[in-house]
């Protein structure tokens, strides 16, 4: 009995260090399904976020011309990353519009005069309510939304270089 209590830690760190090495071989799938996709905005009406761009409405994204709905934060160190090539998307005609999640209008304003303001209406969202409500659980988070405020595509994380193309290609199919 002594000899069986000595060999059952080792047998349960070997079956874990089995599991770990199993799972480690398994392929990485980065794509997360969306509920949302396919479906409308929920309607909502943010106020605006600072003093220069308008507010941001589901009126706003019904104007028949698709758009980017990006979700993003001032304290968010990823949006700092993805800014560049917000620019680039904005510089290349894409309309982009922001919502500002629980951030201050101070702290939004100078994170624009730092990283460029690529957004034609800013919305404050301070309980992230219309965030949860269109299926996104972290920022920053980017969807397509067609001209009738229907999602067609969501990005999560940061909008990389290599992820342009594929967002000019998923908006050109959204306004289809």
């Amino acid at each position: 009995m002594k000899g069986l209590r000595m060999w059952v830690p080792l047998l349960l760190f070997a079956g874990f260090c089995g599991l770990a090495a199993y799972q480690l071989t398994q392929p990485k799938d980065e794509f997360i399904e969306s509920t949302m996709i396919g479906e409308p905005v929920p309607d909502f009406n943010l106020r605006p976020a600072i003093e220069t761009r308008p507010g941001v409405a589901l009126a706003d994204l019904k104007d028949g011309r698709p758009k980017l709905l990006n979700i993003w934060a001032s304290w968010c160190v990823p949006c700092i990353a993805e800014a560049p090539q917000l620019e680039a998307l904005q510089r290349q005609g894409v309309p982009i519009v922001g919502i500002a999640i629980r951030d201050k209008p101070e702290d939004v304003a100078r994170f624009l005069a730092n990283y460029g303001n690529p957004y034609t209406r800013i919305g404050a969202d301070d309980l992230s309510e219309v965030q949860l409500s269109i299926g996104s659980s972290g920022v920053p988070e980017t969807f397509v939304v067609n001209g009738d405020g229907v999602i067609t595509y969501q990005h999560i994380g940061d909008i990389r270089a290599e992820h342009v193309p594929l967002l000019l290609q998923e908006l050109a199919e959204a306004g289809a």
